[in-house]
């Protein structure tokens, strides 16, 4: 019996249908999903859609994975060489917020390649579609996502060399200008201070200049003036 194993997202479906290689009767929602019979990847408002066996689901897992990296990390590196059929790739379209997801079919299933313009909400929704399915431990459990850290070597400079280096050239002419500025600048001679003569107190009482009197005495007060003595009258 098929079993049938789908991840649908708003905007992106991934189905895959297979056998199990394991013997027994379970129920069809917990048997183990280990053959790829066929897988499609479908999104709303495209009439055309992305299928293949197994060599389709490990390259649409990869492209997948590797490109949603590049978009959070915003570094480009080189893709893995895929195998020649099924070839699965993503891609920024430049000077649009698009991604273009282009699909090349093996060259003996005589079909033409797919090429869908994908907004990043449905980028987003295929990534998560592909999340579930490597999480899923039902389905291919042998399939495994190796995720590895993007090595600094892919990193490309902000900007060039030049230009970066223009800030620490400036820097160091101002630094030269300033350094003969202040050399050209004359020593200021260094005076003594002069010695300041003390000034008067203003509210210090100035001396009496006017001479002194000595003390009256008894003696020498001016005695007052005698009585005029009278005539005598003559007698008869």
């Amino acid at each position: 019996m098929t079993i049938r194993r789908q991840y649908s997202l708003p905007n992106c479906t991934l189905i895959l249908e297979g056998l199990s290689n394991e013997m027994g009767g379970e129920p069809q929602d917990g048997q183990l999903l280990s053959i790829v019979v066929n897988a499609e990847c479908k999104f709303v408002g495209f009439d055309r859609k992305l299928h293949g066996g197994r060599v389709f689901v490990e390259n649409l897992v990869k492209s997948t994975s590797a490109y949603a990296q590049e978009c959070l990390s915003g570094i480009r590196r080189p893709h893995e060489v895929q195998a020649t059929g099924d070839r699965v790739n993503l891609e920024i379209i430049s000077g649009t917020t698009l991604h273009r997801l282009s699909w090349h079919p093996p060259e003996e299933a005589n079909e033409e390649p797919i090429e869908l313009e994908l907004n990043t909400v449905q980028l987003f929704d295929l990534v998560e579609a592909v999340d579930q399915f490597v999480a899923d431990t039902r389905t291919l459990p042998d399939l495994t996502l190796k995720l590895q850290p993007v090595s600094r070597r892919y990193r490309q400079p902000d900007e060039p060399l030049a230009q970066r280096a223009v800030p620490a050239t400036m820097g160091m002419i101002s630094l030269a200008v300033a350094a003969l500025a202040f050399l050209l600048i004359p020593i200021p001679q260094v005076r003594k201070p002069e010695e300041t003569k003390p000034q008067p107190n203003p509210t210090q009482t100035a001396p009496n200049t006017q001479p002194s009197l000595p003390a009256a005495s008894p003696n020498n007060q001016q005695s007052s003036p005698a009585s005029p003595t009278p005539n005598p009258t003559p007698s008869p």
